[in-house]
């Protein structure tokens, strides 16, 4: 099962909200880099999709 762009981009917005909600600095941080982990497996899965698109129709990626 692969999980969707968007299922990522929420799940980054929810982290996001819970660091800015708290008052604890390391557990904001923490909540942080979650976010930035999701955005860059967002940024991944974009790539992938692109190079994807861009192959011939009869062409099967390398994964």
């Amino acid at each position: 099962m692969v999980i969707g762009r968007e299922y990522l981009t929420q799940q980054a917005k929810t982290l996001l909200n819970l660091a800015l909600s708290t008052t604890d600095r390391g557990k904001a941080a923490a909540l942080l880099e979650k976010a930035a982990d999701m955005k860059s497996k967002i940024d991944e899965a974009n790539l992938i999709t692109h190079d994807r698109a861009t192959l011939a129709p009869d062409i099967e990626p390398d994964l």
